[in-house]
């Protein structure tokens, strides 16, 4: 253990001092080494401490050639004494995070023998990428056994074995790895090599949750979070679900069956809509019978209501047909015509009113950024009817 990462004699440190041996300038700050210190640096799949040098701000701590490298927001005199101080409350939730990714992943292993083959903090959800696909069953198995493991409350055992003591034990590691080893051990739930930091029992983790798993590769890829940063995502669901069940008077635990409900609804009322439209477009197409060239503005129509128009009324009118729903500066558009090439009308449709779009040379659809008189104009000059 190197003893000038205080992070290792102690996980729960939070603050320190340290004498400054180099500070140089960058382009994105300073860059500091110090004799000593309480930062941990980025790695393991762990993301760095945050915090303070004296009134300096750690932007970014970084491993470079065996020297912990402190990403500082303004210069630091070399030689000088400073207090260190640990933002302690991102690095206890990083630990909760790591310490309840470890109970998962060895469970899984010892369960399904899969490996893990990949581990991201990320700001949204932790990620673990498995050697193998799991299913949602299994994970609320594994969840339940990871969660009577911190009811447990079992210590958390940082190990140092020496290089015969190494071989003879079953631990988990993505590589194989040479010298000095750090082990981790969760009671018999877990060992494994790690250079993170963890908390000092399993119940510290408080919870952990898995919220989804996909297949990811030749595996899959589980989502999770633990501690605070679990409980602040259930009670975010939690909030959404009481609006939900606000909405649809529906009980909490009964929302996800009126949603389907309302599913059923409402394709009920687009199949009659539909409908209802298709009539209206008939009478339209009649009425339009023989009148050659046509442009139309209608309102509150689809991008397939104005295709099944536009195609209807191009059948009778004789000529080409150009449907525009949509209103301000912004339109849809369908346009059609039978046995055409409208290939060029698009192009030049949309260089003039920005727009978007193409399709096939008989039919046409897109958007543009355009009001109703714009596009009038455009379709009463000379290139609508060549």
């Amino acid at each position: 253990m190197d003893q000038n990462r205080l992070y290792y004699r102690d996980a729960y440190v939070r603050r320190g001092q340290a004498v400054v041996r180099s500070c140089e300038a960058g382009k994105k700050g300073f860059a500091v080494t110090l004799d000593q210190t309480i930062f941990y640096p980025t790695g393991g799949g762990q993301p760095c401490d945050l915090g303070t040098i004296g009134n300096a701000k750690v932007l970014d701590v970084s491993e470079k050639g065996g020297e912990v490298i402190h990403l500082c927001d303004q210069p630091l005199n070399v030689g000088e004494a400073y207090e260190l101080q640990v933002d302690f409350d991102r690095r206890f939730s990083l630990m909760q995070q790591h310490s309840g990714e470890h109970l998962v992943s060895g469970i899984v292993h010892r369960r399904f023998g899969y490996d893990n083959v990949g581990f991201h903090m990320g700001n949204d959800m932790i990620t673990i990428d498995f050697s193998g696909e799991l299913t949602m069953e299994q994970l609320q198995e594994v969840e339940l056994e990871v969660n009577r493991i911190i009811w447990q409350d079992i210590p958390c055992t940082i190990l140092y074995p020496e290089a015969q003591e190494l071989a003879a034990l079953p631990y988990r590691s993505k590589k194989e790895l040479t010298g000095q080893v750090r082990l981790v051990k969760f009671g018999e739930t877990d060992l494994c090599a790690c250079c993170g930091l963890h908390v000092s029992t399993t119940g510290q983790i408080g919870l952990v949750k898995l919220f989804s798993t996909t297949k990811f590769h030749a595996g899959s890829r589980v989502e999770l979070l633990c501690g605070k940063r679990a409980l602040e995502h259930l009670n975010l669901l939690a909030a959404q679900n009481r609006q939900v069940s606000n909405l649809l008077s529906a009980k909490p635990v009964a929302t996800a069956a009126a949603v389907a409900r309302m599913k059923e609804e409402l394709a009920q009322c687009q199949y009659q809509l539909g409908a209802a439209q298709n009539r209206l477009f008939a009478l339209k197409a009649a009425e339009l019978e023989g009148k050659g060239d046509v442009l139309l503005f209608e309102e509150g129509l689809s991008a397939d209501a104005l295709r099944r128009l536009a195609d209807l009324v191009l059948q009778s009118c004789g000529g080409r047909c150009a449907v525009f729903s949509g209103e301000g500066e912004s339109y849809k558009y369908a346009i059609g015509q039978k046995g055409g090439d409208l290939r060029s009308l698009a192009k030049a449709l949309n260089a003039a009113l920005k727009g978007r779009g193409g399709g096939k040379p008989e039919f046409i659809q897109g958007s543009v950024n355009a009001n109703k008189t714009q596009i009038e104009a455009f379709f009463g000059g000379t290139l609508w009817f060549r």
